[in-house]
């Protein structure tokens, strides 16, 4: 069997959200998530104050299509990092993200779907 769907026409679920977007599919049992962060987003701002937390507390594991994003983990030894187009990435639980320069931002996330629930929760949708 062969499962195909774009996220690009035709993305089963939308969700807008104060600096971003996030577009979804379900594909062979896997959450697929394309998010584009605008110039100006950071976690810890835009979506930070809905869960009350200073950071995000999920892990992500993905693909950076455009722009550049930060990674700034809350671990004092660790080092913040930028990520540009086709870095692949994961990142730990507690860290806050930010976009880099005045590009959107877009990244592909294969993290699943606890995440995603998580995720669309804050996004307030």
């Amino acid at each position: 069997m062969i499962e195909v769907k774009s996220i690009t026409t035709t993305p089963e679920e939308v969700r807008d959200f104060d600096g971003g977007r996030v577009e979804i599919v379900w594909v062979g049992g896997t959450t697929v998530v394309r998010a584009t962060f605008e110039p100006g987003f950071r976690w810890s701002d835009s979506l930070g104050p809905k869960v009350g937390a200073k950071s995000c507390h999920l892990q992500h594991t993905g693909y950076v299509v455009s722009g550049k994003v930060c990674f700034a983990p809350d671990d004092d030894d660790s080092d913040e990092v930028v990520l540009s187009s086709g870095d692949v990435f994961h990142v730990s639980p507690g860290h806050d993200t930010w976009v880099v320069g005045d590009e959107p931002a877009v990244i592909i996330d294969f993290t699943g779907d606890d995440h995603l629930a998580k995720m669309l929760e804050w996004s307030g949708t």
